[in-house]
């Protein structure tokens, strides 16, 4: 009797698998749109990579080779020249210790105002909420201009100060409205609950909703880090009586005029040095070494961020 009714549950349970297989079963259709599917953004992803891999292979290829346009898929006469050349590049050492010392703080300290204050924007007892927001957002549409944006940080004393990288990236209002949007969207009733047990406005924040904002905290982190990174005209402007305070963008920005100043010069048959004509004739070389040392970094930093951004942007898209 037994046997029998364990053989009935068998066959139940092998009529089960084989309907949900019927039931998961992919129509002709169905597997038509997945291989155009993969298709489609394999090639979209190969577009994308292409650029990347070319520059690349032209970075550590021959140089004669690559400035003359010789080298399409594969690397040819391979060597990291290029490379290290850029250490005699004035004042590269403190140019990368400044450019990731600008990132790392101001990013950081970004990340930890546009929390805070979209954080306060967020409460309706706030003194003066209405206004303080607006205020906030009407900064985005209107700006003085460069000169008194300049003049206004010459009597800050912000000039040639280290500082001048960091202060003004501070408060950003487009990151605190994205911030202030998803706060939104976390359940009140979390904070009421701190709120009954005596837990002030801080220790909410601190406990409750800076750990839950953790996806759209590394959306403005990712914005942040790459406007820092990327940033080098605030150098240019700013820091003009002190090199060393220079970013990595700035001083490869002068290092590729200057080669593009030398090709010229060659061109126009002028009097150069062996040094100056190899940096000449090398100018395809250093532009696309110069670009690689630039997207490098971040292109290592994103793969670790890219599921918190794209949940944090598509939030931060449901509300304005």
């Amino acid at each position: 009797m037994k046997f029998d009714e364990m053989k009935s549950d068998e066959e139940k349970i092998d009529k089960r698998i084989k309907r949900r297989r019927r039931q998961f079963r992919l129509s002709t259709g169905d597997i038509i749109f997945n291989i155009l599917n993969y298709t489609f953004f394999g090639l979209f992803t190969f577009i994308c990579f292409l650029p990347f891999y070319y520059i690349f292979i032209n970075t550590i290829s021959d140089n004669e080779l690559a400035n003359a346009g010789l080298i399409t898929l594969l690397p040819k006469g391979i060597h990291l020249e290029n490379y290290f050349a850029l250490r005699n590049v004035n004042n590269f050492g403190t140019a990368v210790v400044v450019t990731v010392a600008r990132t790392v703080i101001g990013t950081l300290l970004m990340v930890i105002a546009s929390a805070f204050c979209g954080y306060l924007v967020t409460k309706k007892e706030m003194w003066g909420r209405k206004f303080w927001y607006r205020f906030l957002i009407i900064t985005m549409y209107f700006n003085a201009g460069l000169i008194p944006w300049y003049l206004n940080m010459s009597m800050l004393g912000l000039t040639d100060n280290f500082l001048g990288y960091i202060i003004p990236g501070i408060v950003a209002p487009f990151n605190i409205i994205l911030v202030k949007t998803y706060i939104e969207s976390i359940p009140a009733e979390l904070e009421e609950s701190a709120s009954m047990d005596g837990a002030g406005y801080l220790t909410r924040f601190r406990i409750i909703v800076f750990p839950l904002c953790k996806p759209i905290l590394a959306t403005v982190a990712i914005f942040g880090a790459l406007g820092h990174w990327n940033s080098f005209i605030d150098s240019m402007i700013l820091m003009g009586n002190k090199p060393q305070l220079q970013t990595l963008q700035y001083v490869l920005y002068i290092y590729l005029n200057r080669a593009n100043n030398l090709a010229s010069m060659m061109k126009q048959g002028g009097v150069l040095s062996e040094d100056m004509i190899a940096d000449a004739l090398s100018g395809r070389t250093i532009k696309f070494t110069v670009a690689m040392v630039s997207i490098i970094p971040i292109i290592c930093v994103y793969p670790f961020l890219s599921r918190y951004f794209q949940k944090g942007i598509m939030i931060g898209a449901v509300k304005g």
